[in-house]
C-alpha cells in the first residue's frame, strides 16, 4: 500500500525592513525546508507604517533573484500593499500560510499598533489566510538564525492546528545566544507606551526641522506580558487581532440611550 504524499504548502513572506533585508532572507532558507516560499515585500526600508496601503498612486513589483534563482517581488508600497497585492495579483494560489519577519527590532505593547510587520500580518489574516509576525529585539548586530529556526517551527504547528478568524499571531524573539532561551510563553500585549519627543535641529541651510525620540515608559511586570517576557529571556507568542471594539464598554453605552441625541 502507497504511503501518503505529503502536502507541500506554499508559503508567502513579508516584511517591513525591505526584501534584502538579512532577517527576511535568513527566514526564507528555513521555511523552504516545509513549504515553497515566495517572497512578496517592500522594495526599501517601510518601518513604522503601521496598515497603510497605497491608494492615489500606481503599485509597481519586480521580480527579485537571489543566489540565481526567483526569490520574489519587490513592491513599491507598504507591507499591506505587498500581501494585499500578492494575493490578489501575483500568485497563481492563494498562500496556506503568511509570514511576516524576521523583523530588525522588537514589536512588543504599543510598537504593535505602528508595526508594519505586524500589518503584514494582519492583512494575511483579513484575506482569510492564517498569520504571523516574526520580530528579534535588537535594534543592534542580529542574529536571525535561531528566531528563523521559531518561526520554522510554529508555522508546522499553524499548519496544523490553524488560527481563529481574525487572529493572528505576533512573536517576538529575544536576542540571546540560543542557549540562553529560557523557553516559550503564550503572552499579551503589554501596555507599556512610547514617551515621544521632539529635538530641534537645524539642517545644513540652517532651516529648523523635527527629530523623533523617545523611550518606552514599561511598568508591566510579570510573565503574562509580551514586553517582561522577553526581557527575562523568553520567546513572547502573542495572539491577536484587528477587532478594535471595546466590547466591556460597548455593553455599557447600550443604557446611555444615544439615540435621544438624533
Amino acid at each position: 500500500m502507497k504511503s501518503k504524499a505529503k502536502k507541500k504548502y506554499n508559503i508567502l513572506v513579508s516584511n517591513d525592513d525591505g526584501i534584502d533585508a538579512p532577517g527576511i532572507y535568513v527566514l526564507v532558507q528555513e521555511l523552504r525546508k516545509i513549504g515553497d516560499v515566495v517572497v512578496v515585500a517592500p522594495d526599501k526600508q517601510q518601518s513604522a507604517v503601521g496598515h497603510a496601503i497605497t491608494m492615489n498612486f500606481p503599485l509597481r513589483a519586480k521580480e527579485v533573484k537571489k543566489d540565481g534563482a526567483f526569490f520574489g517581488y519587490a513592491v513599491e508600497g507598504t507591507p499591506a500593499d505587498s500581501v494585499k497585492l500578492a494575493v490578489k495579483a501575483l500568485l497563481k494560489k492563494k498562500p496556506d500560510l503568511v509570514v511576516s519577519g524576521v523583523n530588525h527590532g522588537a514589536n512588543t505593547a504599543i510598537s504593535i499598533i505602528y508595526s508594519g510587520t505586524v500589518s503584514a500580518a494582519t492583512e494575511g489574516t483579513i484575506l482569510g489566510i492564517p498569520s504571523m509576525a516574526v520580530s528579534l529585539t535588537t535594534y543592534g548586530p542580529p542574529d536571525f538564525r535561531y528566531a528563523a529556526k521559531f518561526a520554522r517551527k510554529l508555522a508546522q504547528l499553524v499548519l496544523k492546528k490553524g488560527l481563529p478568524e481574525g487572529t493572528l499571531l505576533n512573536v517576538n524573539v529575544p536576542a540571546v545566544a540560543e542557549k540562553e532561551i529560557k523557553g516559550v510563553r503564550v503572552t499579551r500585549q503589554a501596555r507599556a507606551v512610547w514617551n515621544d519627543t521632539f529635538d530641534v535641529r537645524r539642517d545644513p541651510t540652517n532651516k529648523e526641522y523635527y527629530w523623533l525620540t523617545g523611550n518606552l515608559q514599561d511598568d508591566d511586570e510579570g510573565p503574562e506580558f509580551d514586553q517582561s517576557c522577553v526581557r527575562d529571556n523568553y520567546v513572547s507568542v502573542t495572539p491577536i487581532h484587528y477587532d478594535l471594539t471595546d466590547y466591556k464598554l460597548l455593553g455599557m453605552m447600550e443604557q446611555w440611550d444615544v439615540d435621544s441625541l438624533h
